[in-house]
């Protein structure tokens, strides 16, 4: 589905996420819709649950998906400004080559940094299932 702005997911039961999603909607000019995976209608954006669930998501207006850290590099290359050569940068392979193993590392730990919480460390499936409970921690 072509959408007439771009779209940038991430995880929305993530403290962590959620507090950078924030940071991105305050300081960041962005065109894109930023919004929580969970909210969002996965099959029109052509991304999978599972994807949704590894690493952020960008979509491109014209349906093409850029993951993780290429994700990031191109939401900071449509801000503009000065995020803008920060995303050329981080859009270089020999960059992304680097920065896919620190975004895997941060994944696996952001419920220990600022802002998150013992769900952020929870794959979705065991979330759903705290959250079926009423148990608080499920985000």
């Amino acid at each position: 589905m072509t959408e007439s702005r771009p779209t940038f997911l991430y995880d929305g039961d993530c403290a962590f996420c959620s507090a950078c999603a924030r940071f991105i909607e305050r300081r960041m000019r962005t065109s894109a819709v930023v919004i929580p995976w969970q909210f969002a209608d996965l099959d029109s954006l052509g991304v999978t649950q599972q994807q949704a669930e590894e690493a952020v998501q960008w979509i491109d207006v014209d349906g093409r998906v850029a993951s993780g850290p290429e994700g990031i590099a191109r939401l900071l290359v449509d801000s503009g400004s000065y995020w803008r050569p920060l995303g050329w940068l981080l859009g270089l392979r020999p960059v992304l080559w680097l920065a896919w193993p620190a975004y895997r590392w941060v994944a696996r730990n952001r419920h220990r940094m600022p802002g998150g919480t013992a769900a952020c460390s929870l794959p979705q499936a065991q979330r759903d299932q705290l959250r079926a409970r009423g148990d608080s921690a499920a985000g």
